[in-house]
């Protein structure tokens, strides 16, 4: 069993934000997969289902984005999942908006949902595919910047990059993580 968990803050006032992409790209990954995420639990939605040919959860947790080990770490330990199988997929202000960048392990680059994550696990050592929203203008507040709508520009290309977040998590799940990088973090991001 794999774990896909896309991070983002629950309720309708942060459902169009950059903060919440991870939670837009496990969407994308379920509806390719033809998965309906309806079930509750695990302080989450989630569903079970096949992606690439493997038995996958994808979880989207509502615990808010500070407290996503919570939710991640209990599915987890009732999945039985190790956190080598575990795949989060999350924002990432250091990458241009609809830049993609698969990485295993390594710190929490500020990102609070993923230190949780760590803290709650023990260990970083589980898959993330980040997806650039890029930075606020010097000087400004990336808290309300990583909170803010998508501008009408980034609307306009980000289906396209919901479709290769989720080519790229079925790319972990089929090929690996270490072909799915080679495949993806050397792309040109899509404008």
């Amino acid at each position: 069993m794999k774990l896909v968990a896309g991070l983002g803050n629950p309720g309708s006032k942060y459902a169009g934000t950059r903060h919440n992409i991870g939670f837009l790209a496990v969407q994308k990954v379920a509806e390719r997969s033809g998965i309906s995420l309806k079930k509750s639990g695990h302080q989450a939605i989630y569903a079970t289902g096949r992606v690439a040919g493997e038995e996958v959860t994808l979880l989207l947790p509502q615990t808010f984005m500070n407290l996503s080990g919570a939710s991640v770490g209990s599915a987890c330990k009732s999945l039985g999942v190790e956190p080598g199988d575990l795949i989060v997929v999350h924002d990432d202000i250091d990458l241009p908006f609809g830049a993609l960048k698969i990485k295993r392990g390594g710190g929490h680059g500020g990102h609070n949902g993923i230190r949780h994550i760590r803290q709650v696990l023990g260990t970083g050592d589980f898959v993330r595919v980040k997806i650039g929203v890029g930075r606020p203008a010097p000087g400004g507040d990336v808290a309300g910047y990583v909170l803010s709508p998508f501008s009408a520009t980034e609307r306009q290309s980000l289906e396209d990059v919901l479709e290769d977040a989720a080519m790229a998590v079925e790319a972990v799940l089929e090929k690996g993580a270490e072909r799915a990088m080679n495949e993806f973090n050397s792309r040109e991001v899509r404008n």
